[in-house]
């Protein structure tokens, strides 16, 4: 059942939410809700390791559409395939939680992770966009008048980027995030959904520090039983240099949009890079808007964690 509609629209050279009118959920569907950069992969790994119970490498795309992207298949193509599944399914969307429908019969799982080191691999991928990929974007652009320009192309300086990141919108009423929405919005607005009991909140830093523990929790609450025998398989396959390996299976597209192709998608599966490149100046501003937007105990868990802070809803504010 419905608990509420979508409850804004967002449009940019990647993304349209509109693409989730169609959407006809099932009992048990998992919707993978992350910002850009922040283990969207990652989780579609686990939860396809879960639901298979084995540690193939699979092409996401096909068993695990992306709903918003503006660049995969059409509309219609995608719900197509989507109803033909059989298996259980799972898709991913990098939208606010306020651009998407949410039901009472589907698990959303939400990965965060701290906004500097989500800034920064996301320059290294949104940087790194082959001249034709651009192009494509700039028709979209041009093509919708929600947008009316062509894709931006970004510095290829990483503190560049950040400053940029920061302080330049992509979409109106907000005051950062490009060339995405606001990371910083997109995090309040999950908080806010925390005490949900089909929401889970994970946290990157949680699945470098105990992948296992992380993927045990994503399966209780999937409802999908441990299996010992298979499990130390499961949990190698969702490993990042696993993944990293099997790049162009799993991510076959990522060749033709990216300069480095897969290698440069699962570029380093780090966190902390950010201490040692961004200026002082900008760090500050980041924790300026980290103190704006954020309450006191989802700042806390977006910069570390729940391992080393709290349950997000045990967390009072």
């Amino acid at each position: 059942m419905l608990i509420r509609p979508a409850l804004r629209e967002y449009r940019t050279w990647t993304q349209d939410s509109r693409r989730w009118n169609a959407y006809e959920p099932r009992p048990g569907d998992v919707v993978i809700a992350t910002a850009p950069k922040c283990g969207t992969t990652w989780m579609q790994q686990i939860v396809s390791s879960l639901v298979f119970q084995d540690g193939a490498a699979r092409a996401f795309p096909l068993i695990s559409p992306y709903v918003d992207a503006r660049v995969r298949m059409v509309e219609v193509d995608m719900y197509r395939k989507l109803a033909e599944q059989t298996h259980r399914r799972f898709v991913k969307t990098h939208l606010p939680v306020d651009g998407i429908p949410l039901y009472d019969e589907v698990l959303y799982v939400h990965v965060a992770r701290d906004g500097r080191d989500a800034a920064l691999s996301g320059h290294n991928h949104f940087a790194d966009f082959k001249e034709s990929v651009l192009e494509h974007f700039d028709h979209i652009g041009m093509d919708d008048p929600t947008i009316a320009m062509p894709h931006p192309r970004l510095p290829k300086d990483p503190a560049e980027y950040f400053q940029l990141w920061l302080t330049t919108p992509s979409v109106a009423g907000q005051s950062d995030g490009i060339p995405n929405h606001s990371f910083f919005d997109l995090e309040v607005g999950c908080w806010r959904e925390r005490h949900r009991p089909n929401f889970l909140m994970v946290h990157y830093n949680d699945m470098i520090q105990d992948l296992d523990g992380e993927m045990r929790r994503v399966a209780a609450f999937l409802g999908i039983a441990v299996n010992e025998t298979v499990w130390p398989s499961l949990v190698q396959a969702a490993t990042f240099e696993r993944m990293r390996d099997v790049g162009d299976q799993i991510m076959p597209a990522v060749s033709n949009s990216l300069e480095g192709g897969s290698r440069r998608f699962f570029h380093r599966g780090t966190t902390g890079r950010w201490r040692s490149g961004l200026p002082h100046n900008d760090l500050a501003l980041y924790d300026a808007k980290v103190r704006a937007k954020f309450t006191p105990g989802l700042a806390a868990w977006v910069e570390r964690g729940r391992l080393v802070t709290v349950e997000p809803s045990q967390s009072p504010d």
